[in-house]
């Protein structure tokens, strides 16, 4: 069952409530005040680790977190502080790692932890202002990563000789798509394969965690039920979350699949979608 007015609105970021630019507008950041003051919580659910929720901290809501790394993280924004994690062991990375270098030749990593982003050289570059200051480079097998006490998110890649060339082959493509499925293979049920729009990346978490186990452990312990969520996204990863709402709407443009698993569409993100579709919410009346 699903109810006309929720307690909660769960939603993705890119390609969902962020426009085109990356930017929340000002009419959707109204919205979102305003559905707030009805008392409608709001929680973002995302694919991106915690530091990049940083610049949208005066749209996160009232309680100040998010969920980050398709459910590795429950993030405080305004302490910009990991307060509960749900990690791939660091021996389960390891054995990854062999497994898909060994499958998939020219592969490179990164991984994102609590603490920041680690690549490898074979991952290649990786804009400062996306990595962030504490990000470190080196072998996997490095103090950096053994230190860790668990890993929210491998990320692999095909890599290029060509510096201009894009992060790897398009999902669109019949090149990306068997490279995502060939991760997929090869992870097999030891991890989950996400993937989240990056072109040519294959995001990979721990077995049994998305954003939908997240949303509804965050639910869980404020006492609201799945059918009191409205949940939007636009990506595969967003799927489980979608299914798991009581309502759920995939923004326009969402691949068939994600629209076939919500219950309604709404706007694209250039449009101020998922604030439109709030808007009943602000006038039930009307």
């Amino acid at each position: 069952m699903r109810t006309s007015t929720p307690r909660l609105v769960a939603t993705d970021l890119d390609g969902t409530l962020l426009d085109p630019h990356g930017h929340v507008t000002e009419f959707t950041r109204d919205v979102l005040a305003r559905v707030w003051e009805r008392g409608v919580e709001t929680l973002f659910v995302t694919a991106r680790p915690p530091r990049w929720i940083d610049v949208l901290a005066d749209a996160v809501g009232g309680h100040g977190y998010a969920i980050c790394a398709n459910g590795a993280f429950l993030y405080d924004v305004h302490a910009r502080e990991v307060v509960r994690t749900d990690l791939l062991d660091v021996a389960v990375v390891r054995d990854l790692v062999v497994d898909l270098r060994a499958a998939l030749p020219g592969i490179g990593f990164a991984l994102e932890h609590a603490g920041g982003m680690h690549r490898e050289e074979a991952y290649g570059t990786v804009d400062l202002a996306l990595a962030g200051p504490s990000a470190t480079c080196g072998p996997l097998d490095g103090p950096e990563v053994c230190g860790l006490d668990g890993v929210g998110k491998l990320l692999a890649r095909l890599t290029t000789d060509d510096p201009s060339a894009d992060l790897g082959p398009s999902p669109e493509t019949p090149e990306g798509l068997a490279f995502l499925e060939r991760v997929r293979e090869v992870v097999g049920e030891r991890a989950v394969v996400n993937y989240s729009g990056a072109c040519g990346l294959a995001e990979i978490g721990p077995a049994g965690v998305s954003k939908a186990s997240a949303l509804a452990a965050w639910c869980e312990g404020r006492g609201i039920d799945a059918a009191e969520v409205w949940a939007f996204g636009d990506m595969p990863n967003d799927i489980p979350m979608l299914t798991w709402a009581g309502r759920s709407f995939a923004v326009a443009g969402a691949p068939p699949e994600v629209r076939d698993a919500a219950t309604d569409m709404c706007g694209s993100n250039a449009e101020d979608g998922v604030a439109r579709a709030l808007l009943p919410l602000l006038d039930p009346t009307g």
